[in-house]
C-alpha cells in the first residue's frame, strides 16, 4: 500500500516542477516474509507513472492501476534499512501509479532495443557453432593420423595424461615367462614330462611375440592372445606343482644366475667400450692420409709459415693444442677463432708426432683460420726433449713401461683383463699427452699461454682469462728443474688458481645426464671420456656441440666420407 502526505489529481509525476516534492510511503514483504516499510520520493518515479486519485469518479482504469510498491518492491529489497512510518494519513485518500500508454517515439526505442537484443544473441549462437565446427573439424583431422591397427591407448583430449610408451601387456608377458621357466624346473625335477614341454612352448612363444619390443605398441598382434594362453598353462602349473619352499629356492636359483650372467655382461661391455674407443674409424684414418699425400705431392712441403713475428709476442693471445687428430684440433681452432672478439689477435700452436706432422700442417694451410695465425710443430724437433733431460721421458722409454703396455702374453680373456683395460691405452706412451707438463719450457718468451685439449669447443670469447691475476703460478720454474716433476696434480699442488665453474663443463664423454643450461652457458665444454664426438660412440644429444664446428663441406672430408 502506498501513501503521500499531499494530494494530487490523476496526472503524469512530472507535472510539479514548482511543487514541493511529494513522500510515498510503500508497504511490502521481503524474501522471508517479513512486513517492510520504505520511503521513496517521488521524483524518483518515471515519466511514465501518473497520480490517480481514488475518490475520482472519472477514472475508470483502476483494474489496470500499479501500486507503488509493486513498482518499487525490488529496489526498495536492496536499500538500505527500511524507515517506519507511523503517522496517520492526512486524508484518507491512497494514490496509485498507473502506467500511461505509451508514445510512439519510446514505442521505437523499445522495438530497436530488442532488435539488438535478437541480433546479438543471434551473433552469439552463430559464434558458438562455428566453435563447434572448429573443434569437430581438428578432431577429425587428428584422428584421421592414429593407426588403429596398433593396439595402444589414444586419447586426442588428454593426451598429457596418456603415456605414449604404455608397457603393461609386455611386463605382464615377460613376468610370466619368468614364472614359466620357474615351474619348468620344478616340473623336470618331479618328471611332468608333459607339463615341461607346455611351459617351454609357451615360453618360447611368448619370447617370440615379444621380440624386440620395448612398449605394448611394438608387440606383435598376437601378443594378447598368447599373453592368455600362457596364463591358463601357468594356472595348471600352479594347481599341480606349487610348493611354497620349492618355488622359493627355484627363484633364489634363478635370481643368482642373472646376477652372474649380468656381471659378464657388464665386464663385456666395458672391454668392448675401451676397445672401440681405442679404434679409429676407417674415415679418420683415411683424412690423414689423403691429406699427407698432397702435401708432398702438390708441394705444400716448401712453404712457409706466414707471420712469424706474432709466434713470440706476449702482447697478444697464444693457445697451445698437443695432438695428433686432424679432424679434432680443426674444430678446436674453429670455434675459438669463431667467438673471439679481435681474431687477428690469437696465435695457435700446434704440436704433433712425426707421422701426423704433414696431414696436421697440409691441413691448416689449405684451410687457414680466419685472420688468426697458426703454427704447425713437430715434437720429435725439440731436441732438448730427451731421456737425459725429461725424467717423464726417460720413464714412457724404460723397458718395463714398454712391456706394461705391449707385452705379448696379456691376459686374453675378459675377466682377467678389465681391470687395467683402461689404462693399457698406448696412447699414455705419446710425449705428447704430458708435453703440457713442460710448457714453459716449450714457450719460454711467453708470459701466458692457454692449453686445449683436443676433445673441447668453445663457445665464448676467452680473452677474459689473460686478465685474471695468477698471483705468481711458478714463477722461478722450480718445477722444471731436472728430475723434479712429479706425476699428475701433485706437479701443479698449491700452485693452481681456481676458475669460475662456468668457464669449463665437463662429461660430454661420458655423463648423458648433464644440465643442458649449463652446457649451453659454458665458455668450454670438455668431452673428456670414451664417448668422443668423432667416435660412433658418442653420446648423439651432445653431438651438435661438436658437429656445427666441423668444415663438412671440406672436398677432403667428402672424399673420407665424413658426414655430418
Amino acid at each position: 500500500m502506498g501513501e503521500v502526505q499531499d494530494t494530487a489529481s490523476a496526472t503524469g509525476v512530472s507535472n510539479y516542477p514548482d511543487e514541493q516534492d511529494i513522500d510515498i510511503i510503500a508497504t511490502y514483504s521481503d524474501t522471508s516474509g517479513a512486513v517492510r516499510i520504505s520511503r521513496v520520493k517521488m521524483r524518483d518515479l518515471s515519466a511514465s507513472w501518473v497520480w490517480e486519485n481514488p475518490m475520482d469518479v472519472h477514472h475508470d482504469q483502476s483494474t489496470s492501476s500499479e501500486t507503488v510498491v509493486d513498482s518499487f518492491q525490488s529496489g526498495m529489497r536492496s536499500g538500505e534499512n527500511a524507515e517506519h512510518y507511523s503517522d496517520g494519513h492526512q486524508d484518507g485518500r491512497i494514490p496509485y501509479l498507473y502506467n500511461s500508454s505509451m508514445s510512439p517515439v519510446k514505442r521505437m526505442r523499445q522495438m530497436a532495443r530488442k532488435e539488438r537484443r535478437d541480433l546479438r544473441t543471434a551473433q552469439l549462437i552463430q559464434q558458438d557453432k562455428e566453435t563447434d565446427n572448429q573443434l569437430a573439424q581438428a578432431a577429425i583431422e587428428r584422428s584421421k593420423s592414429l593407426d588403429t591397427t596398433v593396439k595402444r591407448k589414444y586419447n586426442i583430449w588428454r593426451r598429457d595424461f596418456v603415456h605414449p610408451h604404455s608397457d603393461s601387456i609386455l611386463k605382464l608377458m615377460q613376468d610370466q615367462m619368468i614364472m614359466a621357466k620357474a615351474y619348468a624346473s620344478i616340473a623336470k625335477s618331479k618328471n611332468e614330462s608333459e607339463l615341461y614341454s607346455a611351459l617351454m612352448a609357451h615360453s618360447n612363444a611368448s619370447q617370440s611375440a615379444i621380440g624386440e619390443a620395448h612398449s605394448d605398441a611394438e608387440l606383435h598382434p598376437s601378443a594378447l592372445d598368447q599373453a592368455k594362453a600362457m596364463g591358463h598353462i601357468l594356472s595348471r602349473a600352479k594347481d599341480k606343482l606349487y610348493d611354497c619352499d620349492i618355488v622359493a629356492r627355484t627363484f633364489r636359483a634363478m635370481v643368482q644366475s642373472t646376477e652372474d650372467k649380468v656381471t659378464a655382461m657388464k665386464k663385456k661391455t666395458a672391454f668392448l667400450i675401451q676397445l672401440a674407443a681405442k679404434t679409429i674409424p676407417k674415415r679418420l684414418q683415411c683424412l690423414p692420409l689423403q691429406l699427407a699425400a698432397d702435401y708432398y705431392m702438390q708441394g705444400y712441403y716448401s712453404k712457409q709459415d706466414l707471420d712469424k713475428e706474432k709466434l713470440e709476442d706476449p702482447s697478444l693471445y697464444h693457445y697451445a693444442i698437443f695432438s695428433d687428430n686432424v679432424l679434432a684440433t680443426s674444430v678446436v681452432v674453429n670455434s675459438t677463432v669463431l667467438h673471439a672478439k679481435e681474431p687477428e689477435k690469437h696465435v695457435f700452436h700446434v704440436v704433433t708426432d712425426k707421422l701426423n706432422f704433414a696431414a696436421m700442417r697440409m691441413w691448416f694451410l689449405v684451410n687457414p683460420p680466419m685472420k688468426a695465425t697458426i703454427q704447425v710443430e713437430n715434437i720429435d724437433d725439440f731436441k732438448w726433449l730427451n731421456s737425459s733431460y725429461c725424467s717423464v721421458l726417460r720413464q714412457l722409454e724404460s723397458a718395463r713401461t714398454k712391456e706394461y703396455y705391449f707385452k705379448v702374453n696379456h691376459p686374453t680373456t675378459v675377466s682377467a683383463g678389465e681391470d687395467n683395460l683402461k689404462y693399457r691405452n698406448p696412447k699414455y706412451l705419446s710425449m705428447l699427452n704430458h708435453l703440457r707438463f713442460y710448457l714453459p719450457e716449450v714457450y719460454p718468451k711467453l708470459d701466458k699461454i692457454l692449453f686445449l685439449d683436443d676433445d673441447i669447443v668453445v663457445q665464448k670469447d676467452l680473452t677474459p682469462l689473460w686478465s685474471v691475476d695468477l698471483q705468481g703460478m711458478n714463477e722461478d720454474r722450480t718445477l722444471w728443474k731436472l728430475g723434479s716433476l712429479p706425476p699428475g696434480l701433485i706437479t701443479f699442488y698449491n700452485l693452481t688458481y681456481p676458475l669460475d665453474r662456468g668457464w669449463h663443463v665437463l662429461g660430454l664423454g661420458y655423463d648423458p645426464a648433464l644440465n643442458q643450461s649449463e652446457i649451453e652457458n659454458a665458455a668450454v665444454i670438455h668431452y673428456n671420456g670414451n664417448y668422443k664426438p668423432w667416435l660412433d660412440l658418442a653420446v648423439s644429444k651432445y653431438n651438435s656441440y661438436w658437429s656445427r664446428y666441423v668444415m663438412f663441406d671440406n672436398h677432403y672430408l667428402q672424399f673420407c666420407d665424413i658426414r655430418q
